[in-house]
């Protein structure tokens, strides 16, 4: 859902999004959100231990730092910088990435039940891939002049996920 919900984000934020900007970043985060599981699947038996020691803390910091970025950039005026392109490669990447780390927890959960994980990915990403688009669709509609509001409320919910991701971890929840 952290998926969508910065789908629909980048879709506000940019003002509209095209049947191949949609596209586009539902791929970038539906492969992401396979590919972390996949990984986390393969580390499970050898780096059990050590990744779990410290991917709430990763996750934390990644999604943290790309929220205040958003937040940062939301307070700019309108007059003196457009808000950046929400569909960029680069910020795709980071944004996929950023969203799917605490995919790679999901991968170790996955080794340890057993489960095939090639079933599990591909429901996985292709989950995130028909959602997303909808939601970048959705987000555009809702104009321009919700562009600096929605980064501001971008920024806060990839806080607040990356917060979320941490207690659990630390409070044994996750």
């Amino acid at each position: 859902m952290d998926a969508v919900a910065v789908a629909a984000l980048s879709g506000m934020a940019q003002g509209r999004a095209s049947w191949r900007e949609a596209f586009t970043l539902s791929a970038v985060f539906g492969i992401f959100q396979a590919v972390m599981p996949a990984i986390g699947y393969a580390g499970g038996a050898l780096f059990r231990d050590a990744i779990s020691e410290y991917d709430h803390w990763v996750a934390f910091a990644l999604l943290a730092a790309v929220g205040a970025h958003m937040i940062k950039e939301s307070r700019e005026s309108h007059d003196e910088k457009p808000v950046g392109n929400a569909f960029a490669p680069r910020r795709l990447l980071l944004l996929g990435f950023a969203t799917s780390i605490d995919a790679l927890a999901v991968g170790l959960t996955l080794a340890i039940l057993e489960v095939p994980v090639g079933v599990a990915v591909a429901i996985i990403g292709l989950t995130t891939f028909v959602l997303c688009i909808p939601a970048a669709r959705l987000g555009a509609r809702l104009g321009v002049g919700f562009a600096h509001r929605a980064e501001l409320f971008g920024g806060v919910v990839l806080i607040a996920i990356g917060t979320n991701i941490l207690v659990q971890h630390l409070s044994g929840a996750a």
